[in-house]
């Protein structure tokens, strides 16, 4: 893994070499394993001159604190810039730091031991215990022809060869398949190459209507047999990589007999026979399920089970589902043009069968809408183009009458080939899964059905492993595979919960939260700002002036409470506009104000919101933080009317750290006792990618990139966004160089600009780096490691030679399916209010990875439903972190998010860095947030390549204005 600039060729990507180089001395000597690619990079090089010596880093350990401000940083950041690329230029005008080849050779953090801080108890993990089989797996590749794209298809091809050819040329095996190119088996086959032809009957013909059947020829072909002996080897902690084959094995085994009895989406399985679906609202329902992935732990193989839910299409008849859709009568009425569009964009690509031709079912996937009326549609039936009526050929036909001739047809097939299906001979097919976007209220109802409280949930992921039967499951009969019923039992600590610090001015100058929680009465921020000149525009037609005018007094007022120095007047009246004239109003209110302060721009812009504003929000935002450098601050009507202490306090604090004001630091921060945080400057990164709704084609990805900015407290954040290409995870501007026609190669990106701003913050250059990454799943890790470890590397070598900070990469992730639960659900001293365990619990044995530096971390106190514990997997740790440390760090780091007076579920950074990246989408151009229409992009007018190779220009986005980018804007 290299650290310092690699030369550009004319390929357009940079080698990542297993070295590193010392412009000073001359490349170090690489030991063979390396260079080989079988061993992880060597170690980064020690400097004296911005690493603390083991001698140094130890006595600070015996002060029980680091070093203070002054005894650090003592060396400049001196920017490089490289004057000329060697070999050639690149094609889009930048250079482009190029994918690394991902090599498996890269270990990540192994575990440092097990952590031994806090309260020791036991919890509950939906986590079941798999014994491993002792037979021999092996792999065949299945070729189907002609090629079929729908796995249900797949596999009814291959269920019927499994019956006809099981006994004879199959030897009685009961094969395992993944409904695409792979089949398994536990003990070989009689074969290792066969072909089959198998006649399988259309089901999208009736039982009763004829039949249509064809012939598939099917090849099987030995391809491996999957080491077992190299699987218990990894559980057991003997090897480090995982055999990932014979997990994909096990895991298909498990699913493939739920894969025949629910309807199989992701990991996850569904059903309307689980529990009642629930309707959403506009044609859709709630089906309930469960999710299931076999997981290699420390207590060998385990079975991870969690209840699911999520949103399909109300298997209705066509014309009940468009009322629905929208919620009004079709029957009697003329549709609009907005209808049509709207009804168009909710069926497409859906399935619906038609009800006219009694047993015969056809299916048919509908592709678009015809844009006239069925009264007014024909068609040719013949050679001659004569032209026959749909209405006509349905009557002829089918003795079919279509009553509501008014309504447009659907159009199945291709465009060059339609046919037109009346909608009322059409039903929607069930077991489709609703992936657009639901709006607010589907959600709620989701979210009513999902939150469930935690003895609710295990008892159902209890009654889902008995109701699974896994013990009479033929295919885990077949392999050997034996489920246990009962959860994981677990040993977990509950870490204590740190002291905050408060301004000396209150009467609580330092608070120990409780359970998790805490509020600011008797309490003054620790750092608070000082707002003179603020104006309020009133976007909301039901509030007049005198509640405006109110509730700004009073917000004025608990701003002051909490420790700021708050103007009680706004520089003018309050400014009543209509949501449509947002631009308008914004630079009114912008530049009058500026007149009445003879030139000294506003501090703070106070909006009050209709409570459903549509784009208001986004736009305000979009015009206030790229345009005039604005830090804003909104309400939403209902809370100006009902205006509660709790409410103001929260929003006093977020006001605070928008005008770059601290509310809390942590006590140990202060007194510099944080272990590896406190000894050196240390700078706390946080990264996220959001993506594109499903179904967003095109729409960019937008990262984001947090860093502390206060050392020794790390509470106060600058943050960076960038869109980027569609869908791309690896962030692109972390690291980035261009070329200058008079400066020549010129460095930049969001880590090389947090770093700079670190050093301007607190006068000293961060000597250690620790980096939390949102968003990435496992088959991810080893990709994002190496192109962002790289990153960060790149970016401190090009401020100053020899400028190697260690690094520690933290992978945060939420999306996940452990769940904890108390070992006793009667037992108030275990539980918080919500019947979850506490906050503060961590558990890394038994359930986490068998070698890797893992630990789940449930840091926040439940509310509703069941809580989901942060997972953190350490993958690169150059600080020599313990198990303790880490975890008590990033419990500790949760007491401090800015928001409210709460711990939260996530690490800070991680979360602010999610916040800043949903922010950016609404700096989008307006017609790129709806269409979807742009490609993706980095921002500072960066560029990225689209797959295919071509080299696609991203659209960056807006930039921050520089008083919005010092401060915690997303906030």
């Amino acid at each position: 893994m290299p650290v310092r600039q690699m030369r550009e060729s004319s390929e357009q990507h940079l080698v990542i070499k297993p070295h590193l180089q010392n412009p000073m001395n001359g490349a170090k000597k690489v030991p063979r394993a390396v260079q080989n690619g079988k061993g992880p990079p060597p170690p980064l090089p020690q400097e004296p001159h911005n690493q603390t010596s083991s001698h140094a880093r130890n006595k600070g350990r015996r002060r029980g604190r680091g070093g203070r401000k002054c005894d650090q940083g003592d060396v400049l950041m001196r920017p490089i810039v490289t004057t000329g690329v060697e070999n050639g230029s690149t094609m889009c005008g930048e250079i482009e730091m190029g994918y690394p080849t991902s090599s498996k050779s890269l270990s990540f953090a192994p575990r440092p031991g097990f952590g031994q801080v806090g309260t020791k108890c036991i919890v509950k993990g939906n986590h079941f215990f798999a014994e491993l089989p002792d037979k021999d797996l092996n792999q065949y590749d299945v070729s189907i022809t002609p090629e079929v794209s729908s796995k249900a298809v797949n596999r009814s091809i291959i269920a019927e060869l499994v019956r006809l050819y099981k006994e004879s040329d199959l030897g009685m095996r009961l094969p395992a398949y993944d409904g695409r190119k792979s089949l398994y088996t536990a003990g070989p086959l009689p074969f290792s190459w066969r072909e089959f032809k198998i006649k399988v009957v259309d089901d999208e013909d009736g039982v009763n209507g004829p039949k249509r059947e064809r012939e598939y020829r099917v090849v099987i072909k030995f391809v491996a047999r999957a080491n077992l002996h190299h699987l218990g080897q990894f559980l057991a902690g003997k090897r480090a990589d995982a055999p990932q084959e014979a997990l994909q094995i096990l895991d298909i085994v498990l699913r493939e007999l739920s894969s025949k009895r629910f309807c199989p989406i992701g990991r996850s399985f569904f059903s309307p026979d689980i529990r009642t679906p629930q309707r959403l609202g506009e044609g859709l329902e709630s089906w309930c399920g469960f999710y299931q992935s076999i997981r290699p732990t420390q207590m060998g193989l385990s079975l991870n089970i969690d209840m699911a839910s999520a949103a399909f299409i109300e298997p209705l008849p066509v014309v009940e589902y468009v009322g629905q859709l929208l919620g009004k009568d079709i029957l009697s009425r003329q549709l609009s043009d907005a209808d049509r569009i709207k009804i168009k964009k909710a069926l497409r690509g859906v399935k619906v069968e038609v009800t006219h031709r009694g047993s015969v079912r056809r299916k048919y996937r509908v592709s678009g809408l015809t844009s006239q009326p069925t009264r007014e549609l024909v068609f040719p039936v013949d050679e001659n183009s004569t032209m026959k009526s749909v209405v006509e050929y349905f009557q002829e036909m089918y003795g079919f009458t279509i009553k509501y001739t008014h309504l447009p047809c659907l159009q199945v097939g291709n465009q060059k080939k339609a046919n037109y299906l009346p909608m009322e001979a059409c039903k929607i097919v069930e077991g489709q899964r609703y992936t657009k976007r639901l709006n607010e209220k589907q959600i709620t109802a989701l979210l009513k059905v999902t939150c469930q409280r935690p003895r609710d949930r295990e008892n159902d992921i209890l009654r889902t492993i008995q109701h699974n039967a896994y013990d009479q499951d033929p295919y885990a009969k077949e392999f050997g595979i034996k489920i246990s019923e009962k959860l994981a039992s677990v040993e977990a600590r509950i870490l204590p919960a740190p002291w905050l610090k408060y301004h000396e001015s209150g009467k609580e100058k330092n608070c120990l939260p409780q359970v998790g929680q805490w509020n600011m009465m008797n309490k003054k921020m620790i750092n608070g700002m000082t707002v003179s000149r603020w104006a309020c525009i009133n976007f909301s037609r039901s509030v007049q002036d005198t509640v405006a005018l109110s509730f700004c007094a009073e917000l004025a007022q608990m701003c002051q409470v909490s420790g700021m120095e708050f103007n009680p007047e706004p520089v003018i009246p309050i400014y009543n506009a209509k949501p449509e004239h947002v631009e308008k109003a914004l630079k009114h209110v912008y530049h009058v104000s500026s007149n009445k302060t003879k030139g000294k721009e506003l501090e703070l812009l106070l909006a009050i919101l209709p409570d459903n504003n549509g784009s208001l929000y986004g736009d305000l935002k979009r015009i206030c933080e790229t345009d005039l450098g604005l830090i804003s601050q909104c309400c939403l009507t209902k809370h100006v009317f009902k205006i509660t202490k709790q409410y103001l306090a929260n929003v006093s604090l977020k006001i605070n750290v928008k005008m770059g004001g601290r509310n809390t630091v942590l006590v140990d921060a202060v007194s510099c006792r944080i272990p590896l945080v406190s000894d050196i400057p240390t700078i706390i990164f946080g990264a996220d990618v959001t993506h594109p709704e499903n179904g967003e084609d095109s729409s960019p990805s937008i990262a984001a990139v947090v860093a502390s900015q206060d050392w020794p407290e790390v509470t106060k954040y600058a943050g960076l966004v960038c869109a980027q290409a569609h869908r791309q995870e690896l962030i692109q501007d972390l690291y980035k160089m261009w070329h200058d026609p008079v400066r020549g190669l010129v460095s930049g990106g969001m880590i090389r600009d947090l770093l700079i701003s670190f050093r301007k913050a607190t006068g000293q250059k961060p000597l250690r780096i620790i980096f939390y990454r949102d968003g990435v799943s496992e088959g991810q890790f080893y990709q994002v490691l190496l192109y962002e470890l790289d990153a960060i590397r790149k970016a401190c070598a090009s401020l100053e030679p020899n400028y190697q900070p260690p690094v520690t990469f933290i992978v945060v992730q939420k999306r996940h399916h452990t769940r904890l639960f108390a070992n006793n659900h009667r037992d108030r001293n275990s539980t918080d209010k919500s019947g979850n365990i506490l906050p503060g619990t961590v558990v890394d044995s038994k359930i986490c990875h068998p070698t890797e530096f893992d630990f789940y971390l449930c840091s926040h106190a439940g509310i509703q439903g069941t809580s989901r514990p942060a997972h953190y997997h350490v993958l690169w740790d150059e600080n020599n972190f313990t198990a303790d440390g880490i975890q008590s760090l990033t419990n500790n780091l949760c007491y401090t998010y800015a928001r409210c007076t709460r711990s939260v579920s996530v690490v800070p950074p991680a979360y602010y860095a999610h916040l800043a990246a949903f922010r950016a989408r609404f700096y989008m151009e307006p017609d790129m947030q709806e269409n979807g229409s742009s490609g993706g992009g980095g921002g500072g007018g960066s560029k990225a390549t689209r797959g295919g190779g071509e080299c696609g220009v991203v659209k960056p986005l807006p930039a921050l204005k520089e008083n919005v980018k010092r401060v915690m804007f997303y906030c």
